[in-house]
């Protein structure tokens, strides 16, 4: 039991001391990135699927 309340603390000691955390203004910055990269990469995937169903799909199936 002792072990584990030494893990606990040295776990909190480092958390608090030695962890370099990001600002906000990093936080808000990356969180804009990614969710412009998502909403992009969303659109293509988007583009992609509208363009073979309605092109490739009826070339296949032969109701074109």
């Amino acid at each position: 039991m002792n072990k584990l309340i030494n893990y606990i603390k040295e776990s909190y000691s480092e958390l608090a001391n030695k962890v370099s955390w990001p600002t906000r203004a990093e936080v808000t910055s990356s969180s804009v990135v990614v969710l412009s990269a998502s909403v992009i990469i969303a659109i293509v995937i988007l583009l992609m699927d509208m363009l073979f169903g309605h092109l490739c799909m009826p070339l296949i199936y032969g109701t074109f």
